[in-house]
């Protein structure tokens, strides 16, 4: 930073400026945000700006620019989206009663995970911070969204675990201690994951006695028992962590974080974040947005609570049988109710997002509107209880009291205007009758409007000027005008205030003491309604407890009757559950698919899987035949069931899963100087190193990326191993193009071979679209090549070269076709096979081998002629 003259404004912004040396600075100046020196650089380059400068004619000019105090929100928001954090430095102190330079603060430090606005978030999405944090061997992870309250904490030995736990959290920000910034998992996964925006911190904020009496203060309690993580050091120094941030960063105490949950990781079940994207829960892999995807589908939420909740719910599915019950239980119910359920989807649609209406209001940054929103949410509950009364489920009964919201209600009603506008300092917010001394005071404003027109008709008869005028502005306040053209009949107790060119301004004892008693008046009415709005936002901080309460039923009342409205929608049923790993679908359905598809009927298939007979299903069939359909909807079933939802199937028995593994086709991470085989071989290891037996792994084709053999080996490896993992096996559906595997089924006892079936019509073929018993021999090829439009001399010279090699004849590039060739003809070719056919023969040869039958020399015999046959094998 270039030296600079030190005035008593610089001095002030560089000395704010030395504490926050790596934000950019907004400094307050009058009706502007002003930055300067480097700030102003990187703001004019990102916000594209106007970069000038302060004091341009000295030796070294200060760059400078700025944006509008009342249009930052905007800047500020573009900014955070780019990964930057944004100090806000405002003047503390009214500038018409300081006494030389205006104090000035910074009131907050905006950064990705610190935001409250609600045009800077999505309604239906949390906004979590989260720290990580290390205690002997144990990784700790806390999690807050600032904007709703919602605070998590876990911890585990697992560091991998906790990885997929960051990923499935999915933060705008992460903290961490400088002592993990060189830890290696840490590190390559922060570089491999450029996206998130990392605060490195001093590692004693993640201590644990520093931490552990954050919290405490925080919660106003003695002890950490009660939230149950009294003993997890590692988690409760990432909670303190979080803590630590948001007092430096928001300079205040938090009061609606009032709790913090904590929950374990085998508790739930787990799909990590690259099944989550094969599986495409929450965001469309070609897109990234949510259409296409079974949070597109299953979220027909009324309430922004309800929304975020659901989206936890999919990617937190339950693994306690007597909970998903609960949920189905609430589901049916409301599904039978058809009509009591609609009359309360449609009460629960005027209900704002409560969540973070009362995290605003309790961090001092609401407004009137919000206040009055907040009423309408919580006076609409009367009408929800009402028709809840009409249902039995438990989850639909509400265990707290809401009377002292309904004063709350009551209280805001009376006071606050329906039409109070956004801001908070120039009054119109407090409703007459309310408050008897601001009564008053708008009484004498609204007063003094009319005395201004008696005055002014009254001189306008004294002095015969009819076009004298009575006006005001904050330079000069009251005064009237005269034309210069009328100035000579001006009477002489008017006292001259402005010369115009055309007119004359003046002022008289009248209209001073008018003045004196109308704005003090109305600024005394301003600074009157903003210490009403502040008492009341205080009542609000005092019921946060209750309205986050009261927030969160709400949203699970949505959730479950959602569920209820897209299962009589689509024709969803509930499943059974159970714990002995039996997966039986009958009719299952893509949930997705079903719903995006044009031109032809959705094909239902029925599928059973267990852990005695069917546990690996080796599935065979053509390319565009539906294998990754069958594949996808059996997982997405799944943790359909476990979130509590009902599945698109006729009938359905689903085992508990503690995790989903997917290795599905993969795009080549180049980038990252990964193949596509590559990233298919870590997707792959990552199963066989974590699959249990109660886990469900999807393989869509394995071993594509490197040479057919190569290919086929670690497929077959991979089954053979999935089949036998840690003695028990683990449930596998393996979709595949190698039909070598298909022989498995003879040699392991839980292995089943499936296709999708294909008909055969003049060397065309037509999907079926339906998963039948037993394995094909063939993939068509070809005949997908011509359905995707591949021209017609290439499919005739794919033919010719196909039965060349199956016949083991020499190729030659340019061949001309023979008459005939590619005339439509079925030809009975098959797939070319792993082994040429002299190969084949010489196994079918073995095969037919009766050796239970054959004497000691019958079999030397046959061995030798089965070797001089073998070199002739040309390999």
């Amino acid at each position: 930073m270039a030296p600079v003259k030190a005035t008593p404004m610089m001095q002030q912004y560089l000395s704010i400026k030395e504490r926050y040396p790596d934000v950019l600075l907004f400094y307050r100046m009058g009706d502007f945000f002003e930055m300067f020196f480097e700030d102003a650089r990187l703001a004019s380059r990102e916000l594209e700006i106007t970069l000038t400068s302060r004091n341009k004619n000295d030796d070294a000019p200060i760059p400078m620019c700025g944006v509008p105090y009342r249009a930052a929100q905007g800047y500020i928001a573009r900014l955070i989206e780019k990964g930057y954090k944004v100090a806000i430095c405002d003047q503390v102190e009214d500038p018409r009663a300081a006494k030389g330079l205006v104090k000035r603060e910074v009131v907050r430090v905006v950064t990705p995970g610190m935001i409250i606005e609600d045009e800077l978030l999505d309604e239906k999405a949390n906004n979590f911070i989260l720290a990580v944090s290390r205690h002997q061997q144990t990784t700790g992870l806390a999690s807050l969204d600032i904007s709703t309250g919602s605070f998590r904490l876990t911890e585990t030995a697992d560091v991998a675990a906790i990885i997929d736990e960051i990923r499935r959290v999915a933060p705008r920000e992460i903290l961490i201690p400088e002592s993990l910034k060189a830890d290696g998992a840490f590190a390559s996964f922060f570089d491999a994951a450029p996206d998130y925006a990392v605060t490195v911190m001093q590692d004693r904020s993640f201590e644990y006695a520093g931490s552990r009496q954050r919290l405490l203060e925080q919660f106003d309690t003695l002890s950490l028992e009660g939230f149950g993580c009294a003993s997890m050091k590692a988690g409760v120094g990432a909670a303190g962590a979080l803590i630590h941030y948001v007092s430096e960063t928001q300079r205040q105490k938090i009061e609606h974080l009032s709790a913090v949950q904590t929950y374990f990781l085998g508790k739930f079940l787990v799909v990590d974040d690259q099944s989550c994207r094969n599986l495409e829960l929450s965001g469309n892999i070609r897109t990234g947005s949510r259409h296409g995807t079974l949070l597109g589908i299953l979220d027909q939420t009324v309430t922004a609570m309800g929304g975020r909740l659901l989206a936890h719910w999919l990617r937190y599915p339950l693994l306690e049988p007597e909970a998903i019950q609960s949920r189905f239980d609430a589901v049916a119910e409301a599904g039978e109710q058809m009509q009591a359920r609609r009359d309360l989807r449609e009460r629960l649609k005027p209900v704002r997002d409560l969540e973070r209406l009362g995290g605003k209001l309790s961090m001092g940054h609401g407004n009137a509107r919000d206040l009055t929103a907040l009423k309408g949410s919580i006076q609409a509950l009367a009408g929800i209880f009402d028709t809840l009364s009409r249902f039995s489920v438990p989850l639909y009964a509400y265990d707290g009291d809401t009377a002292a919201l309904d004063e709350l209600a009551g209280l805001i009603d009376r006071a606050i205007r329906e039409d109070a506008p956004p801001t908070i300092t120039e009054g119109g917010m407090i409703r007459t009758g309310y408050d008897q001394e601001l009564d008053e005071l708008i009484r004498i404003s609204r007063d003094g409007k009319g005395w201004l027109a008696e005055l002014e008709a009254k001189e306008r008869d004294a002095t015969g000027i009819n076009s004298l005028k009575v006006r005001f502005n904050k330079v000069f306040g009251y005064y009237i005008e005269v034309p210069r053209a009328h100035s000579q009949r001006v009477p002489d107790h008017y006292v001259r205030k402005q010369t115009l060119v055309n007119a004359e301004r003046y002022i008289t004892d009248d209209l001073k003491h008018f003045e004196s008693r109308v704005l003090g008046a109305e600024d005394q009415r301003a600074a009157m309604e903003q210490d009403i709005f502040m008492a009341l936002r205080d009542q609000v901080k005092a019921h946060h407890g209750g309205i986050q309460a009261i927030a969160r039923f709400v949203a699970r009342v949505d959730c479950l009757t959602t569920f209820a409205e897209v299962a009589q929608n689509n024709g969803y049923h509930r499943p059974d559950i159970n714990t002995d790993g039996v997966i039986d679908i009958h009719d299952g359905r893509h949930p997705v698919v079903e719903q995006l598809i044009t031109g032809e009927r959705f094909v239902p298939n029925s599928i059973v899987m267990d852990n005695r007979e069917n546990q690996v299903l080796i599935i065979t069939g053509p390319n565009m035949a539906g294998k990754s359909t069958v594949l996808r909807q059996v997982a997405l079933m799944t943790i359909m069931a476990q979130m509590g939802s009902f599945v698109p199937a006729q009938q359905a028995n689903i085992g508990i899963t503690d995790r989903i593994f997917t290795r599905v086709g993969a795009l080549d991470n180049l980038s990252a100087g990964q193949s596509t085989f590559m990233v298919e071989m870590q997707e792959t290891a990552n199963i066989v190193n974590n699959a249990t037996a109660d886990s469900l792994v999807i393989l869509d084709e394995i071993g594509r990326g490197t040479s057919t053999y190569d290919g086929l080996s670690i497929a077959w490896a991979v089954a053979e191993y999935l089949h036998g993992l840690n003695g028990t096996g683990t449930r596998t559906l393996f979709a595949t193009h190698y039909h070598e595997l298909t022989d498995l089924e003879n040699q392991l006892d839980r292995v089943k071979n499936y296709n999708i079936a294909v008909k055969e019509w003049n060397d065309e073929i037509i999907f079926l679209r339906k998963l039948v018993k037993g394995g094909t021999n063939r993939s068509y090829g070809i005949q997908v090549a011509r359905l995707a439009g591949i021209p017609e001399p290439v499919i005739r010279r794919s033919k010719k070269i196909l039965a060349r090699i199956e016949a083991g004849k020499h190729l030659a590039a340019g061949e001309k076709d023979e008459a005939g060739a590619g005339s439509g003809k079925k030809d009975g070719h098959v797939q070319l096979g792993l082994f040429s056919p002299a190969e084949r023969k010489l196994v079918e040869a073995i095969q037919m081998l009766d050796v239970s039958r054959m004497t000691p020399l019958e079999a030397l015999n046959t061995l030798n002629e089965l070797q001089i046959k073998s070199q002739s094998v040309v390999y």
